[in-house]
């Protein structure tokens, strides 16, 4: 079995271009978004607009699945998160294998580990550092 680690200290995370591949291989369908900013400076968490990938944008770019309401809401469950992708996930593996770095996230030096498919696991962390262990009880 193939298990999509990052391994170097900051966190799993994905590019944009690794979330558009394996949303298109999903067969989903995403919309880029982030909060409405006005000229004064301050910023709508609360409302959303359309935007264009910004690698520079600080408060992040946000994806979802469903088109934005009229009022720059969205529907509830439409969010879209790379984090709660499993990470034997095999479109992600896929993504993985065929972007290299390229699919790695601001912090991110993501690899596969492969381990064998009886083995029950589970991802460990140290400072977003992450290896694959087996899962055990502790007490």
């Amino acid at each position: 079995m193939k298990i999509v680690v990052n391994k170097c200290f900051g966190g799993f995370g994905l590019s944009h271009k690794a979330i558009m591949r394996y949303a298109e291989l999903k067969n989903i369908t995403l919309y880029l978004i982030t909060e409405v900013r006005y000229d004064n400076g301050s910023i709508d968490f609360t409302r959303f607009r359309y935007c264009e990938h910004d690698e520079n944008n600080i408060f992040g770019n946000y994806y979802i699945t469903k088109p934005l309401l009229k009022n720059g809401g969205y529907k509830e469950k439409s969010w879209f998160s790379h984090h709660e992708i499993e990470r034997n996930d095999p479109i992600l593996v896929q993504v993985i294998e065929e972007l290299g770095s390229g699919a790695n996230g601001r912090f991110a030096n993501l690899n596969i580990v492969e381990i064998p498919d009886d083995i029950e696991w589970e991802i460990e962390e140290y400072d977003g550092q992450e290896w694959v262990s087996e899962s055990h009880m502790t007490w």
